[in-house]
């Protein structure tokens, strides 16, 4: 069965990976719900495939993980992926739609990070918030003084 799948999409969840595996043809011949400790043994054992995800901060991780075992990694911006969920929204469905939405040959791909751009911007991004606490802070203070 795992020598079928040509496009896996995978729903990354808190504690667990939603994956759905369809053929060349796009039928799906695999719905599969493992931890996140047996997602990348698992695929090790793959053969190569193409694999989508919805772009976040820790798709990045597992797309140079999964990248490293020699499979096709594409992300996703989530609002491109929303129109193929057939149905009320579970991570299931969503392995599903991105399963399908990565075959679109219309589809845009995020680009995936390496590690240090996202160091820098997570630096970035605590500062941004240490300069706007500290203005609200300011200008809390001022109001005060001002009464």
């Amino acid at each position: 069965m795992t020598q079928e799948l040509s496009v896996i999409g995978i729903a990354i969840a808190k504690r667990v990976l939603h994956l759905v595996g369809m053929d060349a043809r796009g039928q799906i011949v695999l719905r599969k719900r493992c931890s996140r400790g047996e997602g990348l043994p698992w695929m090790a054992n793959l053969g190569p495939a193409t694999i989508g995800m919805e772009a976040c901060g820790g798709a990045h991780y597992w797309a140079r993980r999964l990248r490293e075992q020699g499979h096709m990694v594409k992300l996703m911006a989530p609002q491109f992926v929303k129109p193929y969920v057939k149905s009320n929204k579970n991570d299931m469905r969503e392995a599903e739609a991105i399963a399908e939405a990565v075959t679109r040959p219309s589809m845009r791909f995020v680009p995936i990070k390496e590690v240090a751009p996202q160091d820098i911007q997570a630096l970035h991004r605590v500062r941004e918030r240490l300069v706007t606490a500290r203005t609200a802070l300011v200008n809390e203070i001022r109001g005060l003084l001002a009464e």
